[in-house]
């Protein structure tokens, strides 16, 4: 027994359990990739009054596997004019950075691959990478369309991504941490302790003035953060044909969509963590202490998958409901709305950090 523990300890070791960890969230995420996109699709069918993916499988649960397999077995046709090598090289970089992200996600207690002090600052790295993918692709396609849709992209994804910053550093200074774990255990005792509630409303209640705002700030960012209507101006169809993806077919067009989604599910899980206490129940939970630790955080795992699905049905609903932006208006929205907003709350979170403390 000794020996075994001994081998865990090793380099070896670790990097086997890493790499196990990493497979675990990365297939985790892929399958429930495929039953929230079967989500969104029902979801925007029922607002339409139609009845969506219902045939393959039961309740058409089956019909995302079904569309991977087709994607799969579809021809790569690649353009003459493009340049080979970065148009197949863009939805990989998509893809690869989209789940990067998730590597610093607390799901439960404990249940983290990398709990880093600065995983804030490592999400907003890799988010900002994610544009790349974008622009390659659109650059490389050799076409005007497809470069239209990419540098609309990159200045719609700088611009909302200075606001998203912003926002999160009103949350960092609520709870005096840039650990996503130690942002969650703050918010514990109820969701009276949620940080969209001001972290508290026994002592911070005014900061509650402040933090729905920043939340409701953060989910319509988010939004133009991921490409997603009524902020999906790189793929406007009735604009540009279908955007910076438009040269792409089969499993290269599959990976850019799986990046995409990606994306959107780790921003719900970011609203979850951020604002509304990530695995915390909305309750206090004394009786989980004499339960066993895999219990518990089993149980913290229900309610933070709760939470994303929740908010990706929110998505889902402005995608149904919401029209598309101008594109003048949504910078406009973005650099004289969000972009001062968020700079004032800024201010005024760390000026009630400094003198309540006093």
């Amino acid at each position: 027994m000794g020996d075994i523990q001994d081998f865990w300890g090793t380099p070896v070791g670790w990097t086997l359990i890493t790499l196990g960890e990493v497979l675990l969230v990365v297939v985790g995420v892929l399958i429930s990739l495929a039953f929230l996109l079967l989500a969104d699709r029902k979801i925007w069918a029922g607002v339409q009054m139609r009845k969506g993916p219902n045939t393959v499988g039961a309740f058409g649960l089956l019909q995302s596997f079904a569309d991977f397999i087709k994607f799969l077995m579809k021809e790569i046709v690649i353009p003459a004019g493009a340049d080979r090598t970065v148009f197949l090289l863009a939805p990989l970089v998509s893809f690869v950075l989209a789940f990067i992200g998730w590597a610093v996600i607390p799901f439960a207690p404990g249940w983290v691959v990398s709990n880093i002090n600065v995983g804030i600052l490592y999400l907003l790295a890799m988010s900002s990478l994610g544009v790349y993918g974008i622009i390659m692709g659109g650059w490389a396609s050799n076409s005007k369309y497809p470069f239209l849709g990419s540098l609309r992209s990159a200045a719609q994804m700088v611009s909302y991504e200075v606001s998203i910053g912003f926002i999160i550093v009103t949350v960092i200074l609520l709870t005096g941490s840039m650990n996503l774990q130690t942002i969650v255990e703050h918010q514990s005792g109820g969701f009276w302790n949620w940080n969209v509630l001001g972290g508290g409303l026994e002592k911070n209640w005014p900061m509650a003035f402040v933090m729905v705002p920043m939340m409701v700030m953060f989910f319509i960012s988010a939004l133009a953060e991921t490409n997603r209507p009524p902020f999906d101006l790189p793929e406007a169809e009735s604009e540009l044909v279908a955007g910076y993806q438009v040269e792409y077919s089969s499993t290269p067009y599959l990976l850019f969509m799986i990046g995409e989604y990606s994306n959107i599910v780790l921003m719900c899980a970011m609203i979850s963590i951020l604002f509304f206490g990530g695995w915390q129940a909305p309750f206090p939970t004394p009786f989980l202490a004499g339960w066993a630790p895999i219990l518990a955080s089993l149980f913290g795992l229900v309610w933070f998958a709760i939470k994303i699905v929740f908010w990706f049905f929110m998505f889902a609903m402005i995608k149904a409901i919401v029209p598309r932006y101008r594109y003048d208006q949504l910078m406009r929205l973005g650099w004289k709305i969000f972009l001062p907003t968020s700079l004032v709350a800024v201010a005024v979170v760390a000026g009630w950090r400094i003198f309540t403390s006093v």
